[in-house]
């Protein structure tokens, strides 16, 4: 498995926030049922609980959980 961070970038000026994992984008997230479904697809398990880990994903720009536009 690659070592590159899985990111929540910023929230988009018309809402949802771009995720990327290991170096690929996996999509827009609408809310964290959308950023749970990318990770699963990339082979994580206990998603629900790593998304608040800060050593596993790095929420850039906002609060972590927050999609609204920006």
């Amino acid at each position: 498995m690659a070592t590159e961070p899985i990111i929540v970038h910023r929230p988009s000026p018309t809402g949802g926030r771009l995720v990327t994992a290991y170096g690929r984008i996996l999509g827009l997230a609408h809310n964290d049922r959308d950023l749970i479904e990318f990770l699963r697809r990339v082979g994580l398990t206990d998603v629900e609980t790593l998304i608040d880990d800060p050593q596993v994903v790095e929420w850039q720009g906002g609060r972590a959980h927050h999609y609204g536009a920006a």
